[in-house]
């Protein structure tokens, strides 16, 4: 069951904007997203936070600049998600720029995910050791890498971690650590994604360069703009679901900026131009769920070193071809998803789920790369936590789980570690998503705690989904040039898209490709167009709609859509 809930709109705030010039639509939009000032939307760069407030980044441009100095082997330690492959771009393209020729080695190293697990592990050390690093930089993982860092320590090699996970009681003994959430970071965008981390140690190093004279007129050093490199912050930024807080909101607003001037680096050209997209339109929900899923297919299913080279490479027709590459490899991630969803409704038939609060499935013969998103795609359906798991090594099974307001879900198995010490090899996580390890045999046993878990931490309210809309959208703001408008904002993680709902006349209805609806409805005297993507049921005459605005482009000709959320009879 979903329920409609319109958000509440200050009036005096909405006023407020109105009179400082934000636009009548977008000043009721954002004061319902607790905007309280049009200085608030000012996403100019000189807005951004100042590295200085990011604890450590002057000692990791330190570190990092005395390494360049010294000719050394730097080795980055990418994760194998977008966030991880745009903040290891931007670490290998800034640091070589900056580099120059001085003889400094740059390069990187991007473990394969079912090999060698998550972070940096001793493993992974060892693998990396193989070549000869001086200093070891990690991207968006190494903040619970206590074991990885020892084995670092070990072998000689320097360690700077470069993270934006929550830390453990216990931080890795590594001569540098850059992470917004660790103890006594005062930085106020805890939030921030972990390219977004590597892009604020960029810029210190930079400045640290500058103040050594590195880049001084006849050293033969070039100082790099590093604004360049927007369009892969804002890319990870969005497709890592941080939430967007002003200073997550400038870093994609000035890369969206630049790939609508055609200022993006050529694997991003290529990404877009394989998707069919055009980059002078590039919006949030493109890089979201267009060019976001694209990169992390490489992730899922093959080696994201793949999806790096396709962003640090400037040669466009090596780009291209990896982008080809990339978009089967998305095609192909598509068709294993599916054919995961058919087989887990069929498992989901046998069990009953409607009293338990917690699901958790297993099929040896789901993709390990996968069953994130099939987590994620059940949660949405069932409205319960899920976790779905797949056959690893060893008598191992790897599970990745999903959340729904209500309940912390690496809390969660926090108390399932508690309460059946050892049933849980592994695991981490967020409230949202997390991931766990266990032993087949103890699946029954797992499911069987985790579901009563689930129940005693969620109320039945909680069980229900509740879609937040804006209200009503007034005739006047059904056009094109509403739809522009509130494409062209930010929207993402925490500072939603707007939805609005309203009751419509259904004059006619037909289904596409045998699940999606496309409907023409009358609101008064207006007659509009909508479509319902996978549509549960077939509507009535008259309903009530959530939907957002968007553009129907056909053969160049644009109009007004409604894009339908949810459908609701009268």
């Amino acid at each position: 069951m979903t329920r409609l809930s319109t958000r509440a709109v200050p009036p005096r705030i909405q006023w407020q904007l109105e009179q400082q010039g934000v636009h009548p639509l977008l000043a009721r939009i954002y004061a319902a997203r607790g905007i309280r000032s049009r200085s608030e939307l000012d996403y100019e760069l000189k807005s951004l936070l100042p590295p200085a407030q990011l604890s450590n980044t002057v000692e990791a441009a330190i570190l990092l600049a005395n390494a360049i100095e010294a000719q050394a082997r730097i080795l980055i330690v990418a994760d194998y998600d977008c966030d991880g492959a745009t903040a290891c771009a931007v670490g290998i393209r800034a640091l070589r720029a900056m580099a120059g020729d001085s003889g400094a080695a740059i390069d990187y190293l991007v473990p394969n995910r079912f090999t060698y697990g998550y972070g940096l592990t001793p493993e992974i050390v060892d693998l990396a050791a193989t070549m000869s690093p001086d200093l070891i930089v990690t991207v968006d993982n190494g903040i619970a890498s206590l074991d990885g860092v020892a084995r670092a320590n070990e072998l000689g090699i320097a360690t700077l971690i470069t993270d934006h996970h929550l830390p453990a009681e216990e931080l890795p003994a590594a001569d540098c650590i850059v992470n917004p959430n660790q103890p006594g970071c005062a930085f106020p965008s805890k939030c921030i994604a972990g390219v977004g981390v590597m892009f604020y140690v960029m810029l210190a190093l930079r400045a640290e360069l500058r103040e050594r004279g590195w880049f001084a007129e006849g050293s033969g050093q070039h100082e790099p703009n590093l604004g360049a490199m927007l369009d892969l912050v804002a890319l990870g930024t969005v497709a890592d679901l941080v939430r967007l807080d002003r200073n997550n909101r400038i870093l994609v607003d000035q890369g969206l900026k630049r790939m609508r001037e055609g200022r993006l680096t050529p694997g991003l050209r290529a990404l877009f131009r394989a998707a069919g997209r055009e980059p002078a339109k590039a919006t949030s929900l493109d890089l979201g769920f267009i060019v976001g899923p694209r990169l992390n297919a490489a992730g899922r299913l093959a080696d994201m070193s793949l999806g790096i080279e396709a962003l640090i490479t400037d040669d466009e027709t090596r780009a291209l071809n990896i982008a080809q590459q990339l978009d089967a490899l998305n095609r192909e991630r598509k068709d294993i998803e599916s054919g995961m969803q058919d087989s887990a409704l069929v498992l989901l038939e046998t069990l009953d789920t409607s009293d338990g609060a917690g699901v958790v499935l297993f099929d040896p013969h789901w993709h390990q790369g996968v069953i994130g998103i099939l987590a994620a795609r059940l949660k949405e359906k069932l409205h319960r936590p899920v976790f779905a798991f797949a056959r690893g090594e060893n008598g191992q099974i790897k599970g990745s789980g999903r959340s729904i307001p209500g309940l912390h879900l690496r809390d969660a198995l926090d108390l399932v570690s508690k309460r059946a010490p050892g049933l849980l090899l592994r695991f981490g996580g967020h409230a949202m998503a997390a991931g766990a390890t266990i032993m087949e045999d103890d699946f029954p046993r797992f499911r069987e705690l985790f579901a009563q878990i689930a129940n005693e931490l969620l109320s039945p309210a909680d069980l229900t989904r509740t879609l937040e809309t804006d209200g009503a959208l007034e005739a006047a703001y059904f056009s094109i040039n509403t739809a522009h408008l509130l494409e062209n904002e930010v929207w993402g993680q925490g500072f939603p898209a707007p939805i609005f709902e309203d009751e419509f006349i259904v004059e006619n209805q037909r289904i596409l490709k045998d699940k999606h609806l496309k409907l023409r409805l009358r609101k008064g005297e207006q007659r509009l167009e909508a479509i319902q993507f996978n549509f549960s049921a077939t509507p009535g005459a008259r309903i009530r709609a959530a939907y957002r605005l968007a553009i129907n482009d056909y053969n160049g000709v644009q109009t007004p859509q409604l894009m339908i959320e949810h459908i609701e009879n009268l």
